[in-house]
């Protein structure tokens, strides 16, 4: 029923006139030559809906199916591209009809199987155990005899095909790792589980008055819950980014010397290439704006609430959204390392990551597996020597194998940094190393750069005196840059100069340099652009200079970030001190920190100075956080003991940062510090929880108080113990997005490189 439909709406991946390449590179080709397309329509909601849809769209010219499905509200067309010059116009058609429609990629629908391997393989034990543990009740109640031999075989007919089912997942990896040489955790697990059921089997067969079926089928289900909760733990950590990448197209329209369109696989697109992106289409690979202007969604990379308007020289990112006008765009990252693919690549890191606790871990559970085995071994030696029985002997043996297993000291480290690196992404922080986490947690002074990160870098100029002759110079010089300073001047001299100059070279940390017609000219810092004792910069400490002599000078308004004063506020409040690290001109530097609440401060520094600022901070045993955007802050963001920049830092400084958080909000540092000492505190927990059980129980298992299906419980309970402890881990206070935040602050500064 149309009058079911709602309006549509430009949804972040429909088009309203589908490019022909995409719809084929989303459909999945079937063996008679016909294409599969599959296309979600979340405004049905009626056979009506159903109706009309399998309708309209079976009308169309190539179009050999369509079938709806209401439970999922997706249709599936099966079309033949032979019968038309081009592809069904699918979305348009749906589109027109009232319907709200979207491409489904077909990688995106196949299913996790390790998921799905576990969950079966815990419903099996859990079937298992639940019905071995009422039998078992009547059996430990004290049954008749008969009773109990029944009983015992109706638990063995249950345990058998659920431990080799169920319990294949650690059979299998405990014989590679030996096959391999070594030992891991899954090594005791299955050693105790084949005992105990060899034991339980003899005892069933020589009508014993215990087995214990329930102490088997009952370990693997509690071991597989633990492991299927850290895997969706895992997988939930990943949702995050990986929903990002949902959002990229297919591929990109690329545009040819010649204007022709061509859709291609974004690995098949290049750096330089110019590609198209229409109203509505999410940008698929990082770029430069060349023409068109427009509005772009950019909540799901930077978090920012608002559109941001976009115009020639722009940058953009992939994942951003375009909401209207039509956008020519020079790609300046290939599809590997473009914006997704690095944020991809930073969780899997922060997943995968080694921490001195989890090496610490790994390493004590390596030998925990040989020590644990020389302990039972050395058990039931004693045991049999001392009471002659060895059944006795080897029950006691087993109690102590399986209440020892490891499965706990193995969870504590990497279920909290799986958790913590998913409650940081919930932020927009992303780790690039898992040991970040550990050394953000040490941290005890926070540094901050200035221009870029704790103000928006946007200069403005205020105030400019240059010799007219050489405007044109100066133009010249600021357009082939990228800094701020260099971008406030080449904004504020209107249209980008055409002036050839014979040499250019930029300094980091000082200016820049060309040569026109035997002249030397500069643009940057006073220091460095004027001769020496030749002239004053009028205590502007950003100059113009032709041969060595003053020529002009500068001065610059910047804006503070909202979020700069909040920040330094809670930093405060954890009792991080906090020091500010800039090379701009000391009245400037002072200026700011003050108003912001930053007591400590070193002005007019050169990018070797901050690092020689950080390694005596470093070799007075203060562990350093750095937080910086620019070319400059590259060196100090790798000399600190952990760092962090912003998704908009200029390459080098992500590249150099050991922390990046999404969008320009400051509140993202103090909010990483809680996240981290939270983790931290986890961690310890984690250990002393496992440490102190195993402390507890090994003694009492040792003397005998323990039966193995005591002991499948007691290990099982210290390791979902460790699991939900893990995931307490809380999220920071506060909202990036619910802060309403004061109006910018203009700061006065004479802006230097």
């Amino acid at each position: 029923m149309a009058s079911h439909a709602m309006p549509a709406v430009q949804a972040p991946t429909s088009l309203t006139g589908q490019s022909v390449d995409e719809l084929i590179f989303a459909s999945q080709s079937l063996d008679d030559g016909t294409m599969r397309t599959q296309l979600s329509v979340p405004t049905a909601h009626c056979g009506g809906c159903m109706a009309k849809i399998e309708r309209i769209l079976g009308n169309l010219e190539g179009v050999v199916a369509a079938r709806v499905n209401l439970s999922t509200r997706r249709v599936t067309v099966t079309w033949r591209q032979a019968q038309t010059a081009s592809a069904p116009p699918l979305l348009a058609t749906l589109n027109e009809a009232g319907f709200e429609a979207n491409l489904l990629s077909q990688p995106d629908e196949r299913a996790d199987p390790e998921k799905r391997r576990l969950i079966v393989a815990t419903a099996v034990a859990g079937f298992a155990a639940m019905n071995i543990m009422l039998l078992s009740v009547s059996v430990w109640s004290g049954a008749d005899p008969a009773t109990r031999q029944l009983f015992h075989l109706i638990s063995a007919l249950l345990a058998l095909p659920a431990v080799f089912f169920s319990g294949r997942i650690f059979f299998l990896s405990a014989w590679s790792a030996l096959r391999a040489g070594r030992t891991n955790m899954d090594v005791p697990i299955s050693i105790g589980i084949v005992l105990t059921l060899g034991l339980s089997i003899y005892d069933t067969l020589h009508f014993g008055r215990h087995a214990y079926f329930d102490a088997v089928v009952t370990l693997i289900f509690f071991l597989l819950v633990g492991r299927t909760l850290d895997h969706a733990m895992r997988d939930k950590a990943r949702s995050a980014v990986l929903g990002l990448t949902r959002m990229t197209p297919a591929g990109a329209n690329v545009i040819g010397t010649d204007g022709s369109r061509a859709f291609r696989p974004l690995e098949d697109v290049s750096v330089g290439d110019v590609i198209l992106v229409a109203p509505g289409e999410r940008v698929p690979l990082d770029g430069l704006v060349l023409a068109g202007e427009g509005d772009l969604d950019t909540a799901a990379v930077t978090g920012e609430a608002m559109p941001v308007p976009v115009r020639p020289g722009s940058t953009l990112v992939s994942g951003m959204l375009n909401l209207n006008g039509s956008l020519k765009v020079r790609v300046t990252n290939s599809h590997a390392r473009s914006f997704l693919s690095e944020m991809v690549r930073m969780m899997e890191a922060a997943e995968q990551g080694r921490a001195r606790y989890r090496r610490l871990a790994d390493r004590v559970a390596a030998y925990y597996s040989p020590i644990i085995h020389s302990l039972a071994l050395a058990v039931f030696a004693g045991w049999f020597l001392d009471t002659g029985d060895w059944h006795r002997a080897l029950t006691i043996a087993i109690s102590v194998l399986i209440v020892t297993c490891p499965c706990a000291l193995g969870l504590a480290i990497p279920m909290v940094q799986v958790a913590a690196a998913k409650r940081l992404f919930e932020h927009g922080i992303a780790l690039k190393d898992g040991s970040a986490l550990e050394r953000l947690a040490q941290v005890d002074t926070v540094i901050f750069d200035k221009t870029g990160t704790l103000t928006h870098g946007d200069l403005r100029v205020s105030k400019i005196a240059i010799d007219e002759p050489y405007r044109a110079i100066v133009m010249a010089l600021a357009s082939r840059s990228n800094h701020p300073v260099a971008r406030a001047i080449a904004a504020n001299g209107g249209a980008l100069s055409g002036l050839d100059l014979d040499s250019f070279s930029e300094l980091p940390g000082r200016g820049l340099e060309g040569q026109r017609n035997g002249h030397l000219f500069r643009l940057g810092r006073a220091d460095w652009a004027l001769n020496p004792g030749t002239g004053e910069s009028g205590g502007f400490q950003t100059v113009f200079s032709v041969d060595g002599e003053l020529a002009g000078h500068f001065a610059f308004l910047d804006v503070e970030k909202t979020s700069a004063r909040e920040a330094v506020a809670k930093l405060d409040a954890l009792g991080l001190p906090i020091e500010l690290l800039s090379g701009d001109h000391i009245a400037s530097v002072s200026g700011f920190a003050n108003a912001i609440g930053i007591a400590h401060w070193r002005a007019g520094l050169l990018p070797q100075h901050k690092v020689e600022r950080l390694q005596a901070l470093a070799d007075s045993q203060r562990l350093t956080l750095m937080v910086g955007d620019g070319l400059n802050d590259g060196p100090a963001l790798a000399a600190a003991h952990v760092s962090m920049a912003p998704s908009n830092a200029a390459d080098i400084g992500r590249a150099a940062a050991d922390i990046v958080y999404l969008g320009q909000d400051l509140d993202a540092v103090p909010r990483a510090v809680q996240i981290a000492r939270a983790a931290r505190q986890r961690v310890r927990q984690n250990l002393a929880l496992s440490v102190g059980y195993n402390l507890l129980v090994i003694p009492v298992a040792m003397a005998g108080y323990v039966t193995p299906l005591l002991a499948a419980v007691a290990m099982s309970l210290s390791s979902i113990s460790v699991v939900a402890n893990s995931l307490r881990i809380p999220a920071a206070r506060g909202s990036r997005l619910s802060r309403r935040a004061p109006a910018p602050t203009l700061v006065p500064l004479a802006a230097t490189r």
